[in-house]
């Protein structure tokens, strides 16, 4: 299958899997809704706040979808997304305990791809496309708060801080399980953590070095194919080589 990523438009909106038309984790902060842990349409909600940071800013996501001509009966329309925006639009960022985002950067909030293997290698694609275009757009830095492995401990409420009590709070089916990035990801491809954290670091991508940027992601997917690499079996075949960012990648 023929994979094709290309900037989120909001007539494609309903493309995006239903969880992603209903996640407002990032977009609604709780303490406007009072007693209320729901929204009664955070689909609509979702909508809205995409057309108006599209309205305000510009494009805030890329999205990953089959070429039409290689898509079969059944196969989903959308094999993978990444949203963004200026951290002003993003209710959330104000909650993390490494907050406030640097005032040059945009803030990376959610990604989701397939699991299916043809997705493999889709998640660095689409930060790789993220990064270009803002690149384009004269953006000086992507930042993301980033979830270690020890979140895990979070799940007894006596064992919570006060610190990260605000970030635990979600709407509806919304977790930071579900919703906040591994900050390990966030490190392969090239991030570096700029304000440590045990359970929520704040991660940092410099985008002002001309084309530096394409050099450290292109590095970091190299390591990642090489670890890849070192895990297959003997005699077993080598994974196919990383896309240009800006191409259409043949997962058939």
């Amino acid at each position: 299958m023929s994979v094709r990523i290309a900037p989120l438009r909001l007539e494609g909106f309903e493309q995006l899997p239903k969880h992603a038309r209903r996640c407002v984790f990032w977009e609604v902060d709780p303490a406007t809704l009072g007693s209320d842990d729901h929204l009664s349409d955070p689909e609509f909600e979702k909508e809205a706040w995409l057309s108006m940071v599209m309205l305000e800013w510009g494009c805030c996501g890329q999205v990953a979808t089959p070429t039409p001509a290689t898509r079969g009966v059944g196969d989903p329309a959308c094999l993978g997304f990444v949203l963004y925006a200026p951290p002003r639009a993003v209710p959330r960022a104000n909650r993390f305990p490494t907050a406030p985002i640097s005032a040059d950067a945009v803030l990376l909030t959610s990604m989701w791809v397939d699991p299916a293997p043809m997705a493999d290698g889709l998640p660095q694609e689409l930060i790789a496309h993220a990064v270009d275009e803002l690149v384009r757009r004269g953006v000086r830095a992507l930042e993301a708060f980033g979830r270690t492995p020890a979140v895990g401990e979070l799940l007894d409420p006596c064992s919570i801080p006060p610190d990260v009590a605000p970030v635990l709070e979600a709407l509806g089916d919304c977790s930071v399980e579900h919703c906040v990035i591994e900050a390990d990801f966030l490190t392969d491809v090239g991030f570096t953590v700029v304000a440590p954290h045990r359970y929520f670091p704040r991660l940092r991508l410099e985008l002002d070095k001309g084309l530096g940027w394409k050099a450290e992601v292109e590095a970091a997917l190299e390591r990642l194919l090489e670890s890849s690499r070192l895990q297959q079996p003997v005699g077993a075949g080598a994974p196919a080589a990383p896309v240009p960012a800006g191409s259409v990648r043949n997962r058939g």
